[in-house]
């Protein structure tokens, strides 16, 4: 590998700090008055800090780090995250119904959100190295799926279906862009569909976000009650919003607003313009992501380039499209935007790597 000929892409440098600046802000103000009942109206804001903080350092280390050294470090770094999947399972801190968190004093680590990233750079090795397979069903497809299957199903029994998801979702990506033929895909997509049917059947929380999802005013104030809050807080924001740090919804209406449900704030208080804002930040964002890929040197960087970007793509579809009802609940964060250190510390580390990939472009 030659030499890094340019410094890394500006345009992402930019508009990640943006959104970082942007979240620390709404992460204050949607979170508040929560806060507040713990004594410290900043409590949230300054763990916020500190995560994007230890995010930003782990940026700039994973930026300065030759992007083909983590080649080396794919497959023992997965099954290192398939180890803390299982170690989860039986030490774990159930929140919010799911097993998922390793807890650290008054920290904790999901090993689900790091597991997407080992993941990915897993997949950019294993299909790169094997590119004249991937077309195969049986020599290329089936054990490359195999192993994605193997983190959804460890990642299940917690269980948490909206990470799942998400991996599954870039794997599949991922998958693709490297060849894999398209009738294979969508044959296993209808496998896929039944699966996920079976998923929702056995688990009554996962039917009630459904029936939640086509009519939340069957339940106003059970199952429909947090997408109802939600629609409370973006309609009246209107075009430019109430104003920031006005959100009415936030006062104990909608519950943790400051997690997944961070951009129905937001579009709240900044309106239509202040959320499509963000979205073409994120678009941005996409467009040079994409672009990195398009331009690595080496189908490695270019897999991994697209793993990264595809799945701050997908959580950012998901979790508008759960906040504006057109998905069903899924607990799906808001990159760089939602409170949580897991979260924010994988995609700050996933945008350090895309940037060294960038220093490398051939354009």
């Amino acid at each position: 590998m030659t030499k890094a000929r340019s410094t890394p892409d500006f345009i992402i440098i930019v508009v990640t700090f943006v959104l970082l600046a942007v979240g620390v802000i709404m992460v204050y103000s949607s979170s508040a008055v929560v806060a507040a009942q713990k004594g410290d109206a900043f409590f949230f804001t300054k763990r916020q800090l500190i995560f994007a903080i230890l995010g930003v350092v782990s940026m700039f280390v994973t930026m300065n780090v030759d992007y083909w050294v983590w080649k080396k470090w794919a497959k023992p770094g997965l099954f290192f995250c398939f180890f803390l999947l299982v170690i989860v399972l039986i030490i774990g801190r159930e929140v919010n119904g799911a097993k998922s968190w390793l807890g650290f004093g008054a920290f904790g680590i999901q090993p689900a959100e790091f597991t997407k990233l080992g993941m990915a750079t897993f997949l950019a090795k294993w299909l790169s190295d094997n590119q004249k397979d991937i077309g195969s069903f049986t020599k290329g497809l089936i054990p490359t799926l195999g192993i994605v299957c193997v983190a959804f199903g460890l990642i299940m029994l917690q269980p948490d279906l909206g990470t799942g998801t998400v991996l599954l979702g870039t794997s599949v990506l991922m998958i693709f862009i490297a060849g894999a033929r398209l009738q294979h895909l969508f044959g296993l997509a209808f496998l896929g569909l039944i699966g996920f049917a079976a998923l929702i059947a056995v688990a009554p929380y996962r039917m009630k976000r459904i029936t939640a999802f086509i009519d939340p005013w069957q339940d106003p104030l059970g199952a429909g009650y947090q997408l109802i809050q939600s629609l409370y807080a973006i309609g009246p924001g209107g075009l430019m919003g109430l104003g920031l740090g006005m959100s009415r919804q936030k006062f104990l209406y909608l519950p943790e607003p400051y997690n997944d449900f961070i951009f129905s704030i937001l579009s709240e208080e900044l309106g239509f313009i202040g959320g499509t804002t963000v979205l073409l930040l994120f678009l941005l964002l996409l467009w040079r992501g994409m672009r990195v890929a398009v331009t690595a040197p080496d189908l490695f960087g270019s897999l991994l380039a697209c793993g990264i970007i595809g799945m701050v793509a997908i959580q950012v579809v998901i979790n508008v499209g759960v906040v504006t009802g057109l998905f069903p609940v899924t607990g799906i964060t808001l990159p760089f935007l939602s409170y949580g250190g897991s979260s924010l510390t994988l995609m700050l580390t996933g945008i350090g790597v895309l940037l060294n990939i960038s220093r490398y472009s051939r354009a």
